[in-house]
């Protein structure tokens, strides 16, 4: 099982147990989890092991395509990018974190756009949409340089850390892709 994706200062490769630390590390800093979704803080031992488990073996069902942002300068695991897929639909949700010590320099645009290319290509979907918190305007920054627009979605709030959440829902589909 393997699958790597590059762009120009990335490989994007399916996470492997040796990254856990890593994984851990980064995704569990206060600041990074309080800007997504679904990453909860404190990190728990151990989560990070069984999350790239479950990750690896949703690969193998087609279900979730999660990589690793691996910088090509140094091998530096620096984040991730997931697309889960919806068969039925045929269309996938983008999700991405980038380690804060990464934040403001292009990465996540970077490997968003390589997912949203592999998600059309090789997986064959036909939309692809993503949700950021509004008090995120990074997240959805990423989202609009991809190409994505804005779209009505639901739900239009989640409760991250006991607090009700705003969220901003964008999407492309594969007719709006520019052919190079």
């Amino acid at each position: 099982m393997e699958l790597r994706l590059e762009t120009e200062r990335l490989t994007l490769r399916l996470f492997e147990l040796a990254d856990a630390d890593t994984v851990q590390r980064l995704a569990g800093d206060e600041q990074v989890a309080r800007t997504t979704l679904s990453i909860p803080h404190p990190y728990p031992d151990g989560a990070a092991e069984a999350w790239i488990e479950h990750t690896r073996d949703a690969f193998r069902r087609r279900e979730i395509c999660a990589l690793a942002m691996v910088r090509k300068a140094d091998q530096a695991l620096i984040g991730c990018v997931s697309l889960s897929v919806s068969r039925r639909d045929n269309e996938a949700e983008l999700g991405y974190w980038v380690g804060r010590p990464y934040w403001g320099q292009g990465y996540c645009t970077e490997a968003a756009r390589e997912a949203v290319r592999y998600g059309f290509g090789a997986l064959d979907l036909d939309h692809i949409h993503a949700a950021a918190m509004k008090s995120n305007p990074a997240s959805w920054k990423v989202m609009r340089k991809i190409g994505m627009k804005p779209e009505e979605r639901e739900p239009r709030h989640i409760i991250k850390s006991g607090v009700t959440v705003e969220l901003v829902h964008y999407g492309i589909g594969r007719s709006d892709v520019v052919k190079p």
